[in-house]
């Protein structure tokens, strides 16, 4: 096969942050993507419907002239959300989903939930309206290994919530672990989940063998190759319960390589270039659409896109795609670690 032609996917976990690097990252997404759920994890965080539109609009104004390019934004869920103002948003057609973010799981999480019960009232109108509730699965507190966050909160968080509001859609976003994959798959139609490329490809020797890489350094954090590959079977098993979010994450360099650095991969540019040469090196290129394109749609109740999207195959391996400059400082690629045979011929 040199040319697969697919439905234009879409990329249901996206940071494009703001200003001048949302500026310089964005065309990397609208170039193969046809809509985008967007991360509202911003400084200070997307938190009411007038703020997700405002953000829209920004996003909108940045969109190179001739891609066609649909931002879906997300409300930053606080102890303080109000419930009527989340109804509004989402009958305007100005919110798609609301983020859980356990105070201090990750980048820019410091006013997320601390204590699940005080956004009961807030969950139980998504359940009763049908809006999907986006969450960050680990727990944060101190004496909980790094490793085990994402397992403890389905345990501690999670299945007592499916429990206790089982009408509430929930996407269970870049899991991680084998238990995350069993805990989906078995799971009804209200729990789906995303999964990255990234966590797809590498496993935590990525981070660690032969020297700290900064720029494998995301969260949740890689795990053990085991559970990569439970990962990998939950998307080839082809179940439409998983589905593709990037949580391409950008972050100069600058910030990714000092003491204390920023978490997150960014793997916009060359997302669809991986996943085709992973899926290949299957023999599950025939299962690539449904992943990338039209599982997503189904749960978040959209038609799949009617564009379409072409890849090439080449002969010979394509070069490990050089940093993405802005006007802050240069941000590093995802380099899979693997020989790439794919590229993005075509969006139409």
């Amino acid at each position: 096969m040199t040319e697969l032609t697919i439905r234009c996917p879409d990329d249901w976990h996206l940071h494009l942050r703001d200003g001048a690097v949302m500026q310089a990252v964005l065309p990397h997404s609208a170039s193969w993507c046809g809509r985008a759920i967007i991360m509202p994890n911003l400084v200070p965080p997307v938190t009411t419907s007038a703020m997700a539109d405002a953000y829209r609009a920004r996003i909108l104004s940045a969109v190179p002239t001739g891609d066609i390019f649909t931002p879906l934004m997300v409300l930053y869920l606080t102890e303080t959300t109000c419930p009527a103002d989340l109804q509004k948003g989402a009958e305007a057609g100005i919110i798609s989903a609301v983020k859980l973010y356990p105070a201090g799981a990750t980048t820019n999480s410091d006013s997320g939930v601390r204590d699940i019960e005080k956004v009961m009232p807030v969950l139980e109108k998504m359940a009763e309206i049908g809006l999907p509730l986006l969450v960050h699965g680990e727990v944060t507190d101190s004496d909980i290994d790094i490793f085990d966050r994402e397992a403890v909160f389905i345990e501690r968080v999670l299945a007592p919530l499916r429990e206790t509001l089982p009408e509430l859609r929930i996407v269970f976003e870049h899991i991680t672990t084998a238990q995350a994959a069993q805990f989906v798959l078995s799971g009804d139609e209200n729990l789906a989940a995303t999964i990255t490329p990234h966590h797809l490809i590498i496993n935590r020797n990525a981070i660690l063998a032969g020297g700290i890489k900064p720029h494998y350094y995301c969260l949740p954090v890689a795990k053990r190759e085991s559970h990569r590959l439970a990962l990998l079977e939950a998307v080839l098993a082809d179940t439409g319960k998983v589905f593709l979010g990037t949580d391409s994450a950008p972050h100069i360099d600058a910030a990714k390589l000092q003491p204390c650095g920023c978490a997150g991969i960014f793997n916009a540019p060359n997302t669809l270039a991986c996943l085709a040469q992973l899926f290949e090196n299957h023999q599950a290129l025939d299962k690539l659409e449904n992943f990338t394109s039209v599982y997503g749609p189904e749960f978040y109740r959209l038609p799949v896109n009617e564009a379409a999207i072409t890849l090439q195959r080449h002969e010979t391996a394509q070069p490990v795609l050089a940093p993405v400059e802005t006007a802050e400082g240069p941000v590093t690629v995802f380099d899979p670690q693997m020989e790439i045979f794919w590229s993005v011929a075509e969006k139409r």
